[in-house]
């Protein structure tokens, strides 16, 4: 944000990895808090991916700090331990029973600081399922969204990691209603949010439809249409074009500005109930009058005509449309190895407030000396951690 921050002043400790955490950490990080990435002593795995998942460090760990320590060992636990008693929230979203193999389950975060809030991201809430590892693509598939994605027979990924990152949404959710909370009861709680249970909520109104209908869904490419007109075209130019028909109106004020005159004087055409049934003859025939015309021609005219369209965009065509580049929509974010990148920023306002960067994302233990001394270590203590080989490299 460019002025005053939210969340200025909110000390939190991210013991995190992959994307759920992570995601969890940036938005609050975003929205102004303190957040101290706490890593391996060798630094967080994905700082050593490859390929297309290279941008997630970057990515998912802007405006924090990096603290690598060796979170096995006593004076490693004592440092956290320590930290803990002054911080406001603690975020981990390891396998289950991993943070309490490490010594920092709730009940002993608890005991350290009653009025921290202690976040926990896993893949499901305590139930049958709860001590099951999971990751977002195997969520999809159990949970209905992938059936839901592809078409019938083909379960589908979504092209990005949905429920990791609505899963660390909800975490940032449940710990700002959390820190409102203190403010009232002076204590603090736990948080949990997981990927089953997002999945879950995302599927509710498909749910709610086969409660009330008694028919089972079918799968978004082969549902029964709402809408008699909310499909993909192909331009003469070979462009990709969604056009979505919502209302009468759009129907009326579409073909006036196509001049579609035939279909718009088809008493067959009038209402959305009925061109629903005439989409066998209706779909290929626009899909004829599109062939005809170039890609910039019907972005234009559907623009005009103040109805719901897209070009077939990929993520990389992002970097140059006017939109992102709208003001506060990107930021300029170091990727490593010297190269930078506009990337997206929070898609929130408050006020006339929006995200920038305070912090690039950082390289391993960088501002570790800061980092404790914050924390009221002094330089004996500090250097004592470095002489028993306790920090990574600085």
């Amino acid at each position: 944000m460019n002025q005053q921050l939210p969340l200025k002043g909110i000390k939190i400790l991210e013991l995190s990895q992959n994307v759920m955490g992570p995601a969890c950490g940036l938005i609050l990080a975003d929205l102004g808090a303190e957040v101290i990435r706490v890593e391996k002593k060798d630094g967080d795995d994905t700082r050593r991916l490859k390929g297309f998942a290279r941008g997630f460090f970057p990515f998912y760990n802007r405006n924090k700090r990096s603290l690598c320590i060796d979170l096995k060992s006593d004076a490693g636990k004592e440092t956290i331990a320590e930290m803990v008693k002054q911080s406001d929230v603690f975020i981990e979203n390891f396998a289950p029973g991993t943070i309490e193999r490490l010594g920092f389950g709730y009940d002993v975060v608890k005991e350290i600081n009653n009025k921290i809030i202690f976040c926990s991201m896993k893949g499901f809430m305590p139930g049958p399922y709860e001590k099951r590892s999971a990751l977002d693509e195997v969520i999809q598939m159990m949970s209905g969204l992938a059936y839901m994605t592809g078409p019938n027979g083909r379960p589908l990924r979504a092209g990005a990691s949905i429920l990791d990152v609505m899963g660390g949404s909800y975490a940032a959710m449940g710990i700002i209603t959390a820190l409102y909370e203190r403010v009232t009861t002076g204590k603090g709680t736990k948080v949990i949010s997981t990927l089953f249970e997002s999945a879950g909520f995302l599927m509710g109104q498909h749910m709610a439809g086969e409660a009330i209908t008694g028919t089972a869904m079918n799968p978004m490419p082969e549902r029964a249409r709402a809408w008699a007109v909310y499909d993909l075209f192909r331009s003469k130019d070979n462009e990709q074009i969604f056009i979505g028909i919502t209302s009468d109106r759009h129907w009326t004020r579409f073909c006036a500005i196509f001049e579609f005159d035939d279909i718009l004087s088809d008493e067959r055409l009038i209402t959305n109930s009925q061109r629903i049934f005439q989409r066998d003859f209706l779909v290929p025939d626009l899909a004829d009058k599109f062939l005809k015309m170039t890609s910039s021609d019907i972005l234009l005219k559907a623009e005009q005509a103040k109805i719901p369209f897209a070009e077939v965009k990929k993520p990389g065509d992002l970097f140059n449309d006017p939109q992102m580049n709208a003001e506060g929509n990107l930021v300029e974010t170091e990727l490593g190895d010297g190269l930078t990148s506009k990337l997206p920023s929070l898609p929130v306002r408050i006020g006339d407030r929006y995200s920038t960067i305070r912090h690039q994302p950082p390289k391993m233990n960088e501002g570790a000396m800061d980092i404790l001394n914050s924390y009221g270590f002094n330089e004996n203590q500090v250097n004592e951690l470095i002489d028993k080989n306790i920090l990574g490299d600085l």
